[in-house]
C-alpha cells in the first residue's frame, strides 16, 4: 500500500486527494495542515464579511461527504521535510513517512515593516480566523483604514463599509489596481466606492501606527496627517509559503519550481496551488497564480501524477470572475503590465500572466458602469476585461484561449465608430459555428 502525504488542506490539497483516491482505492492518504477550520471557500470570505452568506455556507462538503474520501487528517504544523529519507516532521517531533508527497501550503499575506504593526486591530484577510476577527473588531470600530491594492483590499473595504464602518482607503498612486485595470476601469470602481461613502486618499502612504493599551488608535501618513481609527486592514500582496521547501533543498524562486508534471526538483515531491511556480506555455515564463480554479486543476493533475498516471499540466489562459465595487468583473488572459505601487508582487485572486503584455492595442467601449476592453494582438486576442454586462465573457474566453484568428475583423475591432460588443458577438457566432464543424 502506497503512502501519500499532502501538506495543506486547501483546494489544491483536496483536489489531489480526490484524484489519488479515484485511482487507488486502497491508498493511505494523509492530509497534514495547521488550518483549524479545515477545507472551506477562501473566495467566499468576501461575501461572509458583507453578510451575504453565513459562515456555514463557506464549507463545500459536509463532514460525511468529506469522510467518504477515506483520508487521515492531522492538524499540525510541518516543521521539516527530509527528501532523501522520505519523511517529514511535525511540531510535536513525530516523523511521518511518505512514498509521494505534495506541498500545497498556499501563500500568506505580506506584512508591512512599520512601527506599530504588531498592535491589536491590525488585520489581514488570509483565512476564516482573520475574517472572524475583522467582524469582531468591526463591531466596535467607528472608522477603519485599508491599505493595499488588488481584489483583497477591495474585499476589506466593502466588507467593512457594509458593516457600517467609515472606511478610509489609502492608495500610494493615483488610481486603483493600476497594473491590471486601465484608468477608466479604475475610475468606475473608485466612483462607486465614493458613492457608498468610502473616502479614498490618493498618493498616501503609512508612516506610523499609533496605539493605546496595545490596540490601534490612529495612523499617521508620510505627509503628517493623523487619522483616528480602531482597525487597520492591510492587503499589500501575498507571499508563497516556500520556507519548508527551501529548507529541504528544493529549487525555489518566487514559488516552488515545478515541471510539467507538477514535480519539484526532489524525487517523489510535488507542489501545487498558490505555492507552485508553473510554466506559462504562451510566454515560456514560470509564473504564479493565486486563483481557486488553477489551484484545484494543479492539485488534480498532481494527484494523478503521484498515483502513477502521467498527466502533464498545461497552464490555461487565466480566467477570473470577481466583484469590484459591486460590479461583476471578468478578467481573461493578459490585460495589463508592470507593477502596482500598492502591491508587493502577486495578490490573492491574481495571476502574473495578466501583466505579461507584449505589444498590443486596446479596443474598448463603455456605457455608464458597463465596460469591455480587448487587448488586440496581430492575429489573436491576448486578453479581455468585462465589467458589468457579462454576456460575452464565455465567448471571449474561448476566443482567447483557443487563439482564434481575428485578422478578418482586426481593423474593425480598432474602429472606435463601431460597436465592439456587436462585432465580437457576430464573430463568435461565425467562429464557433465553423469550429464546431471543423
Amino acid at each position: 500500500m502506497r503512502n501519500y502525504v499532502i501538506i495543506g488542506t486547501g483546494p489544491a490539497g483536496i483536489a489531489a486527494a480526490q484524484a489519488i483516491r479515484a485511482q487507488d482505492s486502497r491508498a493511505n492518504i494523509v492530509l497534514v495542515g495547521d488550518e483549524p477550520f479545515g477545507y472551506y471557500s477562501r473566495p467566499g470570505l468576501a461575501y461572509y464579511l458583507t453578510g451575504e452568506i453565513p459562515e456555514n455556507g463557506l464549507f463545500p462538503y459536509t463532514p460525511a461527504e468529506f469522510n467518504q474520501l477515506g483520508l487521515r487528517l492531522i492538524q499540525s504544523q510541518v516543521t521539516a521535510i527530509h527528501p532523501a529519507e522520505h519523511y517529514l516532521e511535525n511540531q510535536a517531533g513525530k516523523r511521518l513517512p511518505y512514498d509521494r508527497l505534495l506541498i500545497a501550503v498556499g501563500a500568506q499575506a505580506a506584512q508591512m515593516k512599520i512601527s506599530g504593526i504588531e498592535l491589536e486591530g491590525v488585520v489581514t484577510l488570509d483565512n476564516l480566523g482573520d475574517a472572524r476577527q475583522i467582524l469582531k473588531l468591526g463591531r466596535g470600530a467607528r472608522s477603519a483604514v485599508v491599505v493595499g491594492g488588488g481584489i483583497t483590499a477591495l474585499e476589506l473595504v466593502e466588507g467593512l463599509q457594509s458593516r457600517g464602518v467609515k472606511v478610509h482607503y489609502f492608495l500610494r498612486g493615483d488610481r486603483y489596481w493600476s497594473n491590471v485595470l486601465d484608468e477608466t476601469e479604475s475610475r468606475i470602481v473608485e466612483e462607486r466606492l465614493k458613492s457608498e461613502g468610502v473616502r479614498i486618499h490618493y498618493h498616501t502612504e503609512l508612516a506610523q501606527i499609533q496605539g493605546k493599551r496595545g490596540r490601534v488608535s490612529a495612523v499617521v501618513t508620510q505627509n503628517g496627517e493623523r487619522l483616528d481609527c480602531r482597525l487597520l486592514a492591510v492587503a499589500i500582496g501575498i507571499r508563497p509559503r516556500t520556507a519548508l521547501a527551501s529548507a529541504a533543498g528544493l529549487k525555489v524562486e518566487r514559488g516552488i519550481l515545478v515541471d510539467e508534471y507538477l514535480q519539484t526538483s526532489a524525487a517523489d515531491i510535488y507542489a501545487a496551488g498558490d505555492v507552485a511556480q508553473v510554466r506559462d506555455p504562451r510566454s515560456g515564463l514560470w509564473v504564479l497564480d493565486s486563483l481557486w480554479g488553477p489551484a484545484r486543476e494543479q492539485g488534480h493533475h498532481a494527484g494523478l501524477n503521484m498515483a502513477g498516471v502521467p498527466t502533464p499540466y498545461i497552464k490555461a489562459v487565466p480566467f477570473n470572475v470577481t466583484r469590484l465595487a459591486g460590479l461583476t468583473t471578468t478578467i481573461i488572459g493578459t490585460v495589463g503590465r508592470g507593477q502596482d505601487a500598492d502591491l508587493l508582487g502577486i495578490a490573492r485572486g491574481d495571476s502574473e500572466t495578466w501583466r505579461q503584455l507584449p505589444d498590443a492595442i486596446a479596443a474598448q467601449s463603455d456605457f455608464e458602469v458597463n465596460r469591455l476592453r480587448l487587448m488586440v494582438g496581430q492575429r489573436h486576442l491576448l486578453g479581455a476585461i468585462l465589467i458589468g454586462d457579462q454576456t460575452l465573457s464565455q465567448p471571449l474566453y474561448h476566443l482567447v484561449s483557443q487563439n482564434a484568428d481575428i485578422t478578418p475583423i482586426r481593423d474593425r475591432l480598432l474602429d472606435t465608430r463601431l460597436k465592439l460588443g456587436d462585432l465580437v458577438a457576430a464573430f463568435w457566432a461565425e467562429w464557433s459555428s465553423n469550429h464546431a464543424t471543423s
